[in-house]
């Protein structure tokens, strides 16, 4: 074998019981490399980088071969590639919450992996984890919990995690997704770097952006198959297959702007809001107005206050300073929140079914409707009799949003609803979405860092900056 042949994947399968959900896929990765995978929600590509690394749920098999610079195990052997793990494969997950523990600040975590894994001295650890930190603009997290980070930050310290054991094969997904355009432009250049002192880079990514800046080979992924292959230049730029053709032209730039809503009365108005964290001010003095069937977009740079905003007004943060006064008459359950990250807002242990039985029951939705917009949203019932870590972060992500609607919410906080999804799963998703605005006049509070989501799809923006906001 080649000596900079740092990954060959032969007839990698993976099976739940008797169903086949990724079909056989050989392909290989050399010193300097880059490969995208690319392919909308549920193609198999995260369950693919799960086989890789020996790390698949409960209840699926995965077959085929592996071999990691030449120590070549089973696709089912997973003890032999976990004594891997680190050193030499190392995965930053799609979801970052997951993977950090939350009762441990973050930079004892990170000096745990440069001792453990680089096996460096605990003074030169620390030293290290300060330095890679501030790299990553995450000074300040070193001494906070996984559940004090905004999901950006989260992002870009299991980034940081990820490449701080040296491993040369590096599988990354999704690991731009929440990023406002400097920190995508920073992960990026951090995945270029490790191709470019030797390693590999197998990438799995919505963001089309990002795919071609990294260049390399591409292999789209539709249904648990591959059904196109080339350089991601050729595939981006002359797509042979119809499929690639709409995955592309899905891609929020080329959406039409959506028309403007009719608006009504207030649903909820803050009156001199204040928010610090520690010695950081986030907010002060902020006067806010939300109508009826209004679309307000938040942009701004990660861990700015874009959902602690949102969190004050629905009442699930204390304010320092101000006030926040609801329409007369609003029921409890009027004010609804879709997580950025979907699954810490599913109970793990019940099925998918249940939770959204669970939601219509209580707010006495029909469940014909239920079904209606799971088939709106390119959803397979069959996903529903699954727990929530055995779906896809699209997937989860689709299905929480057909539960929130449930509650038929006065105002909807949507935090980066749709950076888990394909272009066209985006589309379907905000389609529905603004669509249920409109009939129901609901007002909506969107937080995006996608430009083009944001032009597209608002009707007024607010910025947040380092130093507060601006209109």
């Amino acid at each position: 074998m080649s000596q900079d042949m740092l990954l060959q994947a032969q007839d990698i399968g993976v099976h739940a019981g008797a169903q086949t959900l990724l079909r056989e896929l050989s392909f290989s990765l050399r010193a300097g490399e880059v490969l995208t995978i690319l392919g909308e929600s549920g193609a198999g590509k995260s369950l693919l980088a799960d086989a890789l690394m020996g790390n698949l749920a409960p209840g699926l098999t995965a077959t085929g071969e592996v071999s990691v610079r030449g120590t070549r195990s089973a696709a089912s052997d997973t003890r032999a590639r976990r004594a891997l793990w680190g050193h030499q494969i190392g995965l930053l997950p799609q979801e970052p919450t997951l993977a950090l523990n939350a009762v441990r600040r973050v930079g004892p975590q990170l000096e745990e992996v440069l001792r453990l894994v680089r096996k460096l001295p605990p003074g030169e650890a620390a030293g290290q984890c300060a330095t890679r930190l501030s790299e990553a603009g995450l000074d300040a997290a070193a001494a906070q919990y996984p559940w004090q980070l905004s999901g950006g930050m989260a992002q870009r310290v299991v980034a940081t995690m990820a490449l701080a054991g040296g491993a040369s094969l590096l599988i990354a997904d999704e690991p731009t997704k929440g990023l406002d355009t400097h920190w995508r432009d920073h992960v990026t250049d951090m995945l270029r770097r490790v191709a470019a002192a030797g390693g590999a880079v197998l990438l799995i990514t919505h963001d089309l952006r990002v795919a071609g800046a990294l260049g390399g080979r591409m292999m789209v992924l539709r249904g648990g198959e591959l059904i196109e292959s080339g350089t991601t230049a050729d595939v981006l730029a002359a797509p042979r297959e119809a499929y690639t053709r709409e995955l592309i032209a899905a891609d929020p730039a080329h959406w039409p702007v959506r028309a403007a809503p009719v608006t009504g009365m207030p649903v909820l108005r803050a009156r001199g809001l204040a928010k610090r964290f520690g010695e950081r001010r986030l907010f002060a003095g902020l006067n806010l107005d939300l109508h009826a069937g209004e679309r307000l977009v938040v942009q701004g740079p990660s861990g700015t206050g874009k959902s602690t905003l949102g969190n004050v007004l629905l009442g699930l943060l204390k304010a320092d300073a101000g006030e926040v006064i609801r329409a007369p008459g609003l029921a409890a359950t009027a004010l609804q929140k879709l997580y950025q990250d979907p699954v810490a807002s599913f109970a793990p242990s019940r099925s998918l079914l249940g939770s959204l039985q669970d939601a219509a029951r209580l707010h006495g939705e029909a469940w014909s409707a239920v079904e209606a917009r799971l088939a709106g949203l390119k959803l397979d019932a069959c996903l529903l009799a699954r727990r929530p870590h055995q779906v896809s972060g699209g997937e989860l992500q689709r299905i929480a949003l057909a539960r929130v609607l449930c509650a038929r919410p006065a105002l909807l906080f949507a935090d980066e609803p749709t950076s888990r999804l394909d272009p066209i799963s985006q589309r379907q998703a905000l389609q529905l979405l603004g669509d249920a605005m409109d009939e129901t006049g609901a007002a909506l509070l969107l937080v995006t860092h996608d430009e083009d989501i944001a032009r597209v799809f608002g009707q007024r923006l607010q910025r947040f900056t380092g130093e507060g906001i601006t209109t």
